[in-house]
């Protein structure tokens, strides 16, 4: 028995099928021009970037001046060879050798020559600690549940749906909800325009960026590891704590980097809660007032004077050492987990 013989090819078919099938000259090209877009864009992203960057150097490394160890310590705080270090009434310690850095360690003052940014330096370190310890076990903790252990039914959904709009709400919404919520309902807890409301204000900022990242990080995680930690005889708890929360650490910590560096540099929420643009003493407590680098460099800005304008250039970029310090900080915490994991 002779196998069957497929038919020949018609020219129509032969023509439909030639049809479908792309040009490979015309797909090189395609792709070229394809490559060159997205290396255009890259490029003149960085060009900009380093534009700015220049820029803002040139016009705001003249403002900062060497350390030096001084023994007048009636004008500037400064920072002791000996405890206490950081001198908050200079006056009772006249004549202490201890260790200045002019324009880091003044504070504010109207003569832009003698201006620093002592306190909005301080500030923002203390608010961006404090938004650290509120947003990020809330933010992992509620992703957890929405991820973990929450039934998919219309509340759950409502939730989600919810947390995702307010990712992209304009910050000075939340200013405002900071302004009746803890400023105004809660000042006998917050002390008011305080450093803990500014805190508490940021973190209800960047809480959804964290627990969307969050839940992203726990859905890359195979459910293969979960399934070999049940048959092991874990408990859900066990099996999430021990197995799937190492493994998405770092994407969780990935959200956080991005969650931090947008709260530092916001500024309309802090304005409307009421910060400072001018304080010329340091926190000592959450119900301190205080302001916050944004602020400072805003302030700067608006002056018309131009040595003004330096400061808010040399403010910028103290800001951007801070934002780099503390990304460094997170990068480093996530490659460690990273190496965990292998």
């Amino acid at each position: 028995m002779t196998p069957p013989v497929a038919p020949a090819a018609s020219p129509e078919n032969t023509e439909a099928t030639n049809a479908f099938q792309p040009n490979p000259s015309r797909r090189y090209l395609v792709d070229k021009v394809f490559f060159s877009l997205t290396w255009l864009a890259v490029a003149i992203s960085i060009l900009v970037l380093v534009a700015l960057l220049v820029d803002v150097l040139i016009d705001g490394l003249p403002r900062f001046s060497w350390p030096f160890i001084g023994t007048d310590v009636r004008n500037a705080p400064c920072l002791r060879l000996t405890p206490p270090f950081l001198v908050t009434h200079p006056d009772e310690f006249t004549g202490a050798a201890c260790l200045k850095w002019p324009f880091i360690m003044d504070f504010p003052s109207r003569r832009p020559e003698e201006a620093g940014l002592l306190s909005a330096l301080v500030g923002t370190v203390y608010v961006m600690i404090l938004i650290a310890v509120i947003a990020f076990p809330l933010g992992v903790g509620a992703g957890i549940f929405l991820e973990e252990f929450a039934t998919d039914n219309w509340w759950t959904r409502a939730i989600e749906i919810n947390i995702s709009n307010l990712a992209g709400v304009p910050s000075i919404i939340y200013g405002l909800l900071g302004l009746a919520a803890f400023v105004r309902f809660m000042a006998p807890v917050t002390g008011g325009r305080s450093l803990l409301t500014g805190a508490l204000t940021l973190s209800l900022l960047i809480l959804p960026v964290i627990i969307v990242a969050t839940r992203e990080a726990l859905r890359a995680v195979p459910d293969s590891l979960r399934q070999a930690g049940f048959a092991l005889g874990a408990t859900r708890w066990q099996v999430i704590w021990s197995h799937v929360l190492p493994v998405a650490m770092p994407g969780i910590l990935t959200g956080t980097i991005l969650g931090l560096s947008r709260a530092i540099g916001e500024t309309a929420p802090l304005i409307t809660i009421g910060a400072l643009t001018f304080i010329s003493f340091l926190p000592d407590s959450l119900q301190s007032p205080f302001t916050v680098l944004p602020i400072q460099i805003y302030n700067w800005v608006s002056r018309p004077q131009p040595t003004f304008h330096v400061n808010a250039a040399a403010g910028i970029i103290v800001l951007m050492v801070v934002l780099l310090f503390m990304n460094a900080t997170a990068i480093f915490l996530r490659n460690k987990f990273q190496q965990k994991i292998r």
